[in-house]
């Protein structure tokens, strides 16, 4: 392999705009009419919530995705439909920029058309860019890097290692997992020996900038304790679940699609091997490297699936580049027909498009039971569906018992919540009901304090009658929070109403912390 090929510079194929535009507003359609599924989930009202603390930083995540949901909420409202239209552009433009890339290493028509396919029906990418989370423009921020970095590459020109700097320095204020992708692209480069490429300036100033253009949170991070660290910790050691390699690259054939495994396990092995495809190959060497980091640090599976959009190109291009012009007519088509296949059947299983009675029809038919993501105690819906029951009815629930209250009561009263769930329910979903803004010491929640409650009264969703005795001189039941098809520890919740704090909230906020 020599150390650096002689440059490459040949005219790109055309842009092919069924592949390059009309599959990726499919795409937007598609998101925006099955918009709705079961409501909001958990992170949403919480992503909503984070909206009214605009900072450099929170405890599990950097500023972007709370900046996005205030201009959501600004322009559009509180709406499932105004909180979910941006993921869905984030996933028309995942499908165009993967057919770019796909044009990147010399695809044509059928090369950009199959990865864009690929794209838009990959399980993972339907179902992360279905809500609102920092997830849906990470993938974007992903490929947007493969695309530079492959640009770089073909022609030789240094300079595109600036943009990949910017580019990964936005990325990263949406989610530092960028930074994975930035080691393993080095990694790549050192592997292949491309010297020229980790002698230029412009990869080194192009690292520069993208520090510079993060250093804001990190700087948010050293004034807070590095919280994310302490979140990160907390999280591998007490609540995700530990897969061993083997599952957790089961998992990547699952989350992106099994009939679809054979591009994207058919573009690895190009981008390592394959003549056509060695300009790239630092781009395959990435994967390896990457994945390894992940098993390492017990990261959850779907991290890695940014992943794929330079697989499923690179695949493409040697689909589309078959030989035996017989074979060529045949795979395409057939691989194509495989594909949109397994995302129809993979459909209701990463995206609520069926009634919940239906899709527990539909899964126990296909041999689906749910799995834990993390160390909780299932119901018969999977955390990510169940995650979107019961937030209505805890708003309610809790405003039955606020409104209930003397009115003198109510302007002295404050909702205190177990998790950025019940919170986030309260703060977004909670406002049209007159309820006051939620308290609780879970993870950001935390750092934005008591919000001057004084423990004088206040409404407490969960835990027992014994855990408050010892900090209220009075504890009585007012409610019990039920829903249908929750998380079971959301469930029968009972709803106190708490007088007369022993100790100034204040100085009690400090044992309420908890980031996991």
């Amino acid at each position: 392999m020599p150390a650096d090929p002689p440059r490459q510079i040949a005219p790109l194929p055309a842009a092919w705009a069924p592949a390059c535009v009309v599959l990726p507003l499919a795409t937007l359609v598609f998101q925006l009419l099955t918009h709705r599924g079961y409501g909001f989930f958990r992170d949403e009202l919480y992503y909503l919530a984070s909206a009214e603390h605009l900072g450099l930083g929170y405890v599990e995540h950097p500023p972007m995705i709370a900046l996005v949901a205030w201009l959501v909420r600004s322009a559009l409202g509180d709406s499932l439909l105004a909180a979910r239209l941006l993921p869905a552009v984030a996933h028309g433009a995942l499908v165009a920029l993967a057919a770019m890339l796909a044009r990147e290493m010399g695809g044509g028509r059928r090369a950009q058309l199959l990865a864009a396919l690929a794209t838009a029906v990959a399980p993972a990418y339907v179902g992360l860019c279905g809500i609102l989370s920092m997830n849906a423009f990470d993938l974007v921020f992903w490929t947007a890097l493969w695309l530079v970095a492959a640009r770089a590459l073909r022609t030789g020109d240094t300079r595109w290692w600036l943009w990949f700097g910017v580019i990964a320095g936005a990325g990263l204020q949406n989610k530092i997992s960028v930074l994975f992708l930035g080691f393993g692209t080095v990694a790549g480069l050192a592997v292949t020996r491309r010297w020229r490429v980790l002698r230029s300036r412009h990869l080194w100033v192009g690292g520069a900038v993208a520090a510079l253009v993060f250093l804001p949170h990190l700087v948010w991070q050293w004034q807070n304790g590095w919280p994310t660290l302490e979140f990160i910790a907390n999280a591998t050691r007490e609540k995700n679940v530990a897969l061993s390699p083997g599952a957790f690259l089961g998992e990547q054939v699952g989350t992106m699609g099994a009939l679809a495994a054979p591009l994207w396990i058919g573009g690895l092995a190009g981008l390592l091997a394959a003549r056509r495809l060695g300009t790239f190959r630092p781009l395959g060497w990435a994967y390896p490297v990457v994945l390894a980091v992940m098993l390492a640090s017990n990261s959850k599976p779907y991290y890695l699936t940014p992943a794929y959009t330079v697989l499923f190109a690179a695949g493409a291009v040697l689909v589309e580049g078959i030989r035996w012009s017989r074979v060529r007519s045949i795979a395409a088509p057939a691989l194509a027909v495989m594909i949109a296949l397994g995302g129809a059947m993979s459909l209701p299983l990463v995206k609520p498009v069926l009634s919940t009675d239906a899709f527990l029809r539909y899964s126990a038919a296909i041999g689906q039971t749910p799995r834990p993501e993390e160390r909780h105690e299932m119901g018969r819906l999977p955390q990510m569906y169940a995650d979107m029951h019961g937030w209505p009815e805890l708003a309610a629930n809790l405003a039955t018992v606020y409104h209930a209250l003397p009115a003198r009561d109510r302007e002295r009263a404050c909702i205190f919540v177990r998790n950025y769930g019940e919170a986030g329910a309260v703060d977004v979903l909670g406002a049209p009901l007159g309820l006051p803004r939620a308290i609780s010491g879970h993870n950001s929640y935390f750092l934005w304090g008591p919000r001057g409650c004084t423990g004088d009264l206040v409404i407490a969703l969960g835990a027992g009658r014994g855990d408050y005795e010892e900090a209220f001189a009075s504890v009585e039941q007012a409610g019990v929070h039920t829903c249908t098809d929750c998380m079971p520890y959301e469930n029968n919740l009972s709803i106190w109403v708490l007088r007369g704090a022993r100790v100034p909230f204040a100085a009690y906020w400090p044992r309420v912390k908890r980031y996991i």
